[in-house]
């Protein structure tokens, strides 16, 4: 999915090489994992009782179990890792699928610093003698298909993607009955403040995570309670709720929805119109009209939001596309045929104009999806169609959609 899509890649493999070597292997794995989570806790522990001294300038991310410990996000934005392993052998960083190699101090503790890293939350995670563990000194977070470190750069002036003194909403996990897959599946669901307190009705947006996570990373990496409560307080955004649904779901005949075209996103499908929608429409005070409806997401989800979003106009009028390959910079994405993936979009342009309020597009600008997107978006446009767009400063990661998710709300349900 991103840089953090190959970082998992090379990490997992090596997991899962040391997992299928012998039961002595794996013993010795949770072994390394046990004695690794035991010496940092003494090390957490022990510096509750002295002082370090950390060098100038230097913060602890939000992402730090311990705010007092390390990791540390030094001036220039490169990050001083420290691990107590005196019985490891050899110790890595694996932090946006760059490697570092960990220097070892004669009483067993490991450091480096890494390359200044752009602001954001990137997912990271240790290796231990050639085994990938999350580290112990850091908040985990469902990304890469698994349980993940995380460190977060703080960027100058995004203090909108920051708790602030406004009235806050309300982030629920809630649980709906699915005849996809036939199991009860669990959605994250954001409701402005004053909700409770009202008899009003609120517009919805469905958000879409990627490939690799879960309906958890809208509401806890893409910080989406804390963008829209400054929104909304501000008056830059009409009060809304929003849904975030795990897209990974199986079909009850096993099968499951994948894939950069209209066939691969219809179980999803599916799920989305047949069980998730009508959930909410039952269980919130919301507005049932296409017209206050909005999907959008990221990767992944950018390509959910493309298809299911501009081929059910009848269902959703605001469509928001962050960061999808399916134009390009991945691979198996080339030659995309608009007209072919959407119908109208080029032959019966003024139609499919008057379809939908919002048609917002976006992209990191160091992301290898940059060009594909831009050129698609020229297409668009010579042909007429009304599209948005907007590139950050970023790659394929989450300050980007987090702006992404900052700028379409503003535009949606005016």
């Amino acid at each position: 999915m991103m840089k953090t899509k190959r970082n998992f890649r090379l990490s997992e493999g090596k997991l899962e090489k040391a997992g299928t070597k012998s039961n002595c292997g794996l013993k010795k794995t949770m072994m390394l994992v046990v004695v690794l989570t035991a010496i940092v806790c003494t090390q957490v522990a022990a510096q509750g009782f002295r002082r370090e001294n950390f060098p100038e300038g230097s913060y602890s991310p939000v992402t730090n179990i311990n705010r007092a410990g390390y990791p540390r996000v030094l001036s220039d934005n490169s990050v001083m890792f420290r691990v107590n392993a005196p019985q490891a052998q050899h110790v890595q960083i694996d932090l946006c699928g760059i490697k570092y190699d960990m220097q070892k101090s004669e009483g067993g503790v490991w450091t480096v610093t890494t390359q200044p890293q752009v602001p954001g939350f990137h997912y990271y995670s240790l290796i231990v003698d050639g085994v990938s563990v999350a580290d112990p000194a850091s908040q985990t977070f469902y990304g890469c298909s698994r349980w993940s470190s995380a460190i977060e750069i703080a960027e100058v002036g995004m203090d909108d993607f920051e708790v602030q003194d406004v009235p806050h909403g309300e982030v629920r996990t809630v649980y709906y009955e699915s005849k996809v897959d036939e199991s009860w599946r669990p959605l994250m669901v954001y409701t402005p403040a004053g909700y409770n307190e009202s008899k009003l009705e609120y517009p919805v947006v469905y958000i879409q995570h990627g490939g690799g996570e879960d309906h958890r990373g809208w509401m806890e990496q893409g910080r989406t309670a804390q963008i829209m409560d400054n929104l909304i307080a501000a008056g830059k955004a009409v009060p809304m709720i929003i849904v975030s649904a795990n897209s990974n779901v199986r079909s009850r005949n096993g099968g499951m929805g994948g894939g950069y075209s209209w066939q691969g996103m219809q179980i999803f499908r599916s799920e989305l119109l047949e069980n998730v929608i009508p959930f909410v429409e039952k269980t919130y005070r919301v507005k049932k009209d296409r017209t206050n409806r909005a999907m959008c997401g990221l990767s992944m989800g950018g390509g959910q939001s493309f298809y299911i979003g501009l081929r059910d106009p009848e269902v959703f009028a605001n469509v928001g596309v962050f960061s999808t390959g399916m134009f390009g910079g991945i691979q198996g994405a080339s030659n995309f045929d608009l007209e072919a993936e959407v119908p109208g979009m080029l032959t019966d342009t003024k139609t499919f104009n008057k379809q939908f309020d919002v048609f917002f597009v976006s992209c990191g600008e160091q992301d290898p999806r940059i060009e594909y997107t831009r050129n698609i978006v020229k297409k668009m446009r010579d042909g007429g169609v009304e599209v948005r767009f907007n590139s950050y400063p970023g790659d394929h990661e989450w300050q980007v959609w987090r702006k992404s998710l900052y700028e379409f709300a503003q535009y949606l349900f005016r």
